[in-house]
C-alpha cells in the first residue's frame, strides 16, 4: 500500500556545523579588520594633534628661547616682549598655552682635517607637553 504522502527528497544544504564554522571565520576576520582600523585611527589622531601643536610651538621659538632651560613658560610671557597684546581674550588664550623647556648643551660638529669644510654648532630645543617636540638650530661657523 502506498502512502498518500510521498517522501520528499531533501536538496543538499549546509549543515549547522558548516554554518557555525563559517560564522567563526567571518567574525575572526571582522575583528582583525576592526583592530587594524582602530590602530590607524589612533595614529591619525596623534598626527593631527601633533600638527596643530606644532603651529603653537612656533610661538615659543624666539631668540631668547635658550634662557628658558627647565622652565615652564606661557606663550604670553614669551611674546609680551615682542608684541603689545591689548585684547583680553587673546591674552587669556596665550596664558593658557604653555610648554616646558629642556635645552641641553650645544654640540660642536667639526669636520675631519683631511676633508676640511665648515664646523657647526647644533642646539637642540625640547618642548614638553602632551605631544612633545624637538627643534634644532644649526649655526655654521
Amino acid at each position: 500500500m502506498k502512502s498518500l504522502y510521498t517522501l520528499k527528497t531533501f536538496r543538499p544544504a549546509f549543515t549547522i556545523i558548516e554554518i557555525l564554522v563559517s560564522v567563526i571565520i567571518l567574525s575572526g576576520s571582522i575583528v582583525y579588520v576592526l583592530k587594524i582600523h582602530s590602530q590607524n585611527h589612533e595614529q591619525i589622531v596623534y598626527i593631527s594633534e601633533r600638527n596643530k601643536l606644532s603651529l603653537q610651538d612656533s610661538l615659543f621659538l624666539t631668540d631668547n628661547v635658550y634662557k628658558y632651560h627647565r622652565e615652564r613658560k606661557a606663550a604670553y610671557e614669551v611674546l609680551q616682549k615682542y608684541f603689545k597684546i591689548k585684547d583680553l581674550k587673546s591674552r587669556e588664550i596665550l596664558k593658557k598655552t604653555s610648554r616646558e623647556f629642556f635645552i641641553p648643551e650645544p654640540v660642536k660638529i667639526i669636520p675631519p682635517d683631511e676633508t676640511g669644510g665648515f664646523s657647526a654648532l647644533l642646539d637642540e630645543i625640547k618642548m614638553k607637553d602632551k605631544y612633545s617636540s624637538y627643534y634644532f638650530h644649526i649655526k655654521l661657523q
